[in-house]
Parts: C-alpha cells; structure tokens; sequence
C-alpha cells in the first residue's frame, strides 16, 4: 500500500497513479545522442584497467570477500570489491552499482550463485573512489562539470561502469556472454546510461532508476540529487538543453534491447516515480515490472517486497 503518511512537505506521487505513470513517454532524443554515447564508449574502450583483487580472508553467507581496484578514464584509481562462490565454479559475472553516497561494502544478499560479481564505487564516491575536486556529497557530485556537456561527472561513472566489465572480463574470461548488470537509484540511472552501448551485458536489473525524463524531474520538489539539479536549473536555464538531454536515462532507455527487470515505485521523495517510470516505458526490448509502493522511505511491507523483488531477480537472471 502507498504510504499517506510522510512529514515532507510535498506529495511523492506527485500526483501520478500506476495507470498514468505507464503512459509517460520519454522527451525527445537530441542531436547526435548516440554519438555522443557511442564515441564515449570507443574512448573508455582504449583504456586497461589493469584490475588487482585482495583476498581480504572473510567469507559470508557463502562468498568469499575479495578488496578490488582499477583504472577508470582519465587515469582516475577506481576501489570497491568483488566476491566469488567460496565453494565451486564461476560460470557468469555481474556488475552492482549503488545508491548516491557510493557504498561501505559489497554484498553478499543476491540470489545469483556461480558468480564473480564486483561492486565498484563510482569516481569520487565513497568510501573508495574518492577524488577530489569531485565532491562525495550527493548534491554537489551531480553538479560537477555539469557545465560541460563531455565532461560531466555522469559520463564518468558510466565510463567507470564499462571498464568494471573489462576488468572482470579480464579476471574471468569464462563468462563472456554470461554478464548481467544490477543497479538501484543512481546506480538504476547510470545502468540505463551505460547499457545500450556496451554489447557484453547480456541482461539488466534496474531498481527505481534516476535520470529519468529530467523535463519532469525539472518540475518535481524533491530531496537528494534531484532537488540540486533542480535547484540548478533555476538559476541556470541552459542546463536543460545544454546537458541533462544526453543524461536522461529514459532516452537511453529507448536503445536498450537486451532484457530488462525493473522495480520502479509508487511513492518516491528522492527519484520522483514518474522519472523512474519513464525508464521502464521506455525500454525497448523485453522487460519485467515489479511496482514498489514506495523508494527510499520505510513503510509497511517493505521486507515482504524486497525479498519478492529478490526472487524475481534470482529467477530472471538464471538463465544467463
């Protein structure tokens, strides 16, 4: 059930019912989207990321904890962490992004056995791909070079995104053809951006993505990273057309064709639901739905939901 208690000052359904947030449909493409994506990836591709693992000596539930590091474009030291079965053989690989604010740890929940999965922190996020200037602070990373359009920090993360596939690909290369993605929030935006272009990724799980359609997000009061962009905006119009059109991850959406898994919310005060939406609608090969009542909020129900939305994911990606 959609929560109808919560101490914001705003609706976080902005007013959307599930009906009508299946009907958004992505704002228009702009100028040379795929070129711009496509020359991004050709450049990222020149780079070896030249990957070291440490066997930190922790296993959990079953995997075994391993600290990673690689290099990313622009020569930027990328960390995070990778794990592998304890016990028996790898056969697939899985790239995780995270949340705004970068992650503390890899994780050791997903139902996705026989796997190498990495868990890498974006540039300048925490806690190991700090880089300064780049601030850690969500509002102010979505503002870094958000001025210039081929330097925007965003672009940067994908790329990062695209060289952690190299890096396990170079680590194992028995799961070519058998590497899946997963991403949540920023994490879900950066996957939408990073995925049309890069043919290694056979299959996506994408968890109340942000970037979506920002002629909306524009209009939504809100908290985190969208609010900054927003609040931006405000002062400086020429955002709108200048760069946030080749970051809306819902035009991206639109050159994805492999399977997609998304779960997208009802109810969302940080990644307005209609932005989230506008990922899944426009996706343009098969696709599943799960709807969440709500994102980034606790609310009744939340436990019973993530372990279904688990489920789904471990059924979904079986096949790969």
């Amino acid at each position: 059930m959609v929560p109808t208690k919560h101490p914001f000052p705003f609706d976080p359904t902005y007013g959307y019912t599930l009906e009508t947030l299946l009907e958004i449909t992505p704002p228009p493409e702009p100028p040379g989207f795929a070129e711009f994506w496509q020359n991004a990836y050709r450049e990222a591709m020149k780079v070896e990321p030249k990957a070291t693992v440490t066997d930190t000596g922790r296993v959990e539930n079953g995997w075994r904890i391993y600290d990673l590091t690689y290099r990313s474009t622009g020569g930027i030291k990328i960390g995070g962490w990778m794990t592998v079965p304890a016990k028996g053989p790898v056969r697939r690989g899985f790239v995780v992004g995270h949340g705004y604010g970068g992650r503390g740890a890899g994780d050791t929940h997903y139902p996705l056995p026989e796997s190498a999965i990495f868990y890498p922190c974006m540039r300048g996020q925490r806690d190991r791909s700090l880089n300064p200037p780049i601030s850690p602070e969500p509002q102010w990373h979505v503002l870094h070079d958000i001025d210039k359009r081929d330097k925007y920090v965003i672009r940067g993360c994908v790329e990062d995104t695209w060289l952690a596939v190299t890096a396990l690909l170079n680590l194992f290369p028995q799961v070519e053809g058998h590497v899946g993605y997963l991403g949540g929030s920023f994490g879900g935006g950066i996957g939408s951006l990073a995925l049309p272009w890069d043919k290694r990724i056979s299959k996506a799980h994408l968890r109340v993505p942000t970037f979506g359609h920002h002629p909306i997000r524009l209009k939504c009061h809100g908290l985190g990273s969208g609010e900054s962009v927003r609040t931006f905006h405000a002062k400086h119009p020429w955002v709108a057309e200048r760069t946030l059109p080749y970051y809306d991850s819902s035009i991206s959406a639109t050159h994805i064709k492999i399977p997609v898994h998304c779960a997208c919310a009802l109810f969302d005060p940080s990644v307005c639901p209609p932005g989230q939406f506008s990922v899944y609608n426009a996706l343009a090969g098969p696709k599943e739905l799960y709807v969440l009542d709500a994102g980034h909020f606790e609310y009744r129900g939340e436990a019973k939901q993530n372990q279904e939305v688990l489920a789904e994911i471990g059924a979904f990606f079986k096949d790969i």
